[in-house]
């Protein structure tokens, strides 16, 4: 893939998007597509200072393609509904599933290779494990319709006969990282933290409501968002084997453990308060989550990934303390 390349990066307003722009400018691409809903002022500074060709709004991406006709060498699909606490089925559908459908039928039909974003929420409570086997996606049972949503677009995947010439749903475990600032009550654990200590001095977490966790010792496999970049670039360049893959470090860790780290990267000794965790999401939160990784590592891929506590402080001194994007 040369630096000419035009590449299509959906949800480029957004967390892990808008990071992909500012990963792939620094790599010398710069004929990007960006397709997002980019009303929302709060992630406008998400893509300032940032090279591309084109912003395209989400809802007229396909009218502008059949106008256009562009030359697309890849397509990063990153754009989704993330809210874990949306309950109502039918917005994930539409914009998780049936948009994502007319994505990888585009690119089917224009021979163009696709990374799309999947998600650990497909895990559900883990009952069945974390790995990245295609056979598995049918009898995965997640917690929430966001998760439902990314698991029926991994299952309608499987069925279809044609596909683009390389594809790869990503399985995202919990990313943390810069450019985050608008989620609001969905960003990571690491920026609310931040944010509470800034206001407080203490962090507040969620106390265990499982008799085998203790308060603090949820676990889960943080991934820092600059290695799902490494990864998603690494993707388009040597496109392996097309399928499923996990992306976490591999590593579970506790939420105890993230916290201290945050207090870690403004040198403060850790504060930390249990409060009970919301009952809206008590009986769908996963407990345990740690990405088999091994899928990833057998095609080739062998950087190293960030340890939490590298990854936290750098995303807390180099991004939060000063309010830097990526």
């Amino acid at each position: 893939m040369n630096t000419d390349s035009v590449i299509v990066i959906t949800g480029a307003a957004g967390f892990i998007g808008s990071c992909l722009v500012g990963y792939l400018n620094q790599k010398g691409f710069n004929n990007l597509l960006l397709v997002d809903d980019f009303s929302r002022d709060d992630k406008a500074p998400n893509t300032e200072g940032k090279s591309f060709l084109e912003k395209i709004p989400r809802d007229h991406f396909f009218e502008w393609l059949n106008e256009h006709k562009p030359r697309i060498d890849f397509v990063f699909h990153i754009g989704a509904r993330t809210d874990t606490t949306e309950f109502n089925y039918s917005i994930h559908q539409e914009l998780n599933v049936e948009y994502s459908q007319k994505i990888w039928n585009y690119c089917t039909i224009h021979n163009i290779p696709l990374v799309y974003a999947s998600s650990a929420a497909t895990y559900g409570g883990g009952e069945l494990g974390y790995d990245d086997s295609h056979e598995l996606v049918f009898n995965l049972q997640p917690l929430n319709p966001y998760g439902v949503s990314k698991n029926e677009f991994d299952k309608w995947v499987m069925h279809e006969e044609c596909h683009p010439p390389f594809w790869a749903g990503l399985k995202f475990f919990n990313v943390y990282g810069p450019n985050e600032y608008h989620k609001g009550r969905m960003a990571s654990v690491i920026w609310h933290s931040f944010n509470q200590i800034r206001e407080t001095g203490k962090v507040k977490l969620f106390r265990s409501h499982r008799p085998d966790f203790k308060d603090g010792q949820q676990l889960r496999d943080f991934v820092y968002v600059m290695d799902v970049l490494k990864v998603c670039v690494w993707l388009m360049e040597n496109q392996p084997k097309s399928g499923l893959y996990n992306l976490g470090t591999g590593k579970a860790r506790a939420f105890e453990d993230l916290v201290k780290a945050s207090f870690r990267g403004i040198d403060r000794e850790p504060v930390i308060e249990f409060i009970d965790m919301p009952e809206d999401i008590r009986d769908k939160y996963q407990y345990f989550t740690e990405a088999n990784m091994q899928k990833l590592r057998a095609e080739g891929y062998s950087e190293n990934f960030y340890s939490l506590e590298e990854g936290v402080e750098d995303y807390v001194r180099n991004y939060l303390v000063p309010g830097k994007y990526f």
